[in-house]
């Protein structure tokens, strides 16, 4: 009977959107909005820009995605990660009800909504990783050319074709600027330095606009760069480290949510109870926050380290 009532609700909400023409990802776009840029007070304001105050725990997860699809230029997919996540949310309540659970309606409603931005920040971890590899072979390429030449244009042109996508498409900006719109070099080197947010390649732009006044300071770039390798090898070790605890975890989460299955066909008295009485839904409620909440401390735990200067 609730998986009909259930069935026909999701019907009924369809038809609305049908009827009125409103677009998913737009509906879906403006509720996001709305709880990012609700009206606050000018004490919230300035508590929040203070550091007094925290964000709340939804409003943090939003914004770090938005820094991440920013970083990594994939902004427009973000209505659409809003519409997937609308319909996980929607989803998890859904399949919670028609189980008969209503303690766990909204431990699986807000569990399934946060999936799709740990997704993105898992992917991100992979992409930061791939960036900071390129980039280290780039700069450490570039630096060497530098060393040589002490000409930051020509060390820069020699070697595009040695590099790869996404480092590559910025240097290439880069020596385009120069050479076809502005040849400031100095305000070449300030847009440079905002195009990676990377404290290491950050601090590299800066040694190399001092070395436009004085080409000794050109050796403070190599151990600059070589901070880059420093931090790649200290991610492999921890990275190594991590992956047994992270296996362990995994594990542990496919026991425990495979044993409720499990349990129909060992124990069926145990089943009901754990499906159908009032306790044994409170405990299968705490379980789904424990999981939920236990895997958005290890992704977070698993990102790769930056260097901070």
């Amino acid at each position: 009977m609730i998986a009909i009532q259930v069935v026909a609700c999701i019907g009924v909400i369809i038809g609305c959107f049908l009827l009125f023409g409103i677009s998913l990802t737009d509906f879906t776009g403006n509720i996001f909005t709305k709880l990012l840029d609700g009206p606050k007070g000018i004490r919230e304001e300035i508590l929040e820009q203070t550091q007094r105050k925290k964000k709340s725990f939804f409003r943090r997860e939003i914004e770090e995605v938005q820094s991440i699809l920013k970083a990594t230029d994939r902004v427009h997919t973000f209505p659409m990660l809003c519409t997937v996540s609308l319909l996980l949310f929607a989803a998890g309540a859904a399949g919670a009800a028609m189980l008969g659970n209503f303690f766990l309606v909204p431990v699986l409603a807000v569990g399934f909504m946060f999936l799709p931005f740990w997704y993105i920040k898992l992917t991100a971890s992979h992409f930061k990783k791939d960036v900071s590899a390129e980039l280290e072979t780039a700069l450490s390429i570039i630096t060497t050319a530098y060393l040589r030449s002490e000409d930051i244009l020509t060390s820069v042109e020699e070697n595009l074709e040695y590099l790869n996508p996404p480092v590559k498409n910025i240097f290439q900006d880069f020596v385009s600027r120069i050479r076809l719109i502005d040849p400031d070099l100095e305000a070449a080197l300030d847009e440079l330095r905002t195009r990676i947010s990377d404290d290491v390649f950050k601090e590299w732009v800066d040694a190399l606009k001092a070395c436009l006044y004085d080409r000794s300071l050109k050796t403070t770039l190599t151990p600059i760069v070589a901070k880059l390798s420093d931090m790649r090898i200290v991610n492999a070790e921890l990275e190594y480290m991590v992956m047994e605890p992270r296996k362990e975890f995994i594990t542990m989460v496919v026991l425990v949510v495979g044993n409720i299955p499990l349990l129909y066909f060992l124990n069926q008295d145990w089943y009901h109870t754990l499906m159908h009485t009032v306790v044994g839904q409170i405990m299968l409620s705490i379980a789904g926050i424990i999981i939920f909440v236990s895997t958005a401390h290890v992704i977070r735990l698993t990102k790769p380290i930056e260097y901070r200067s």
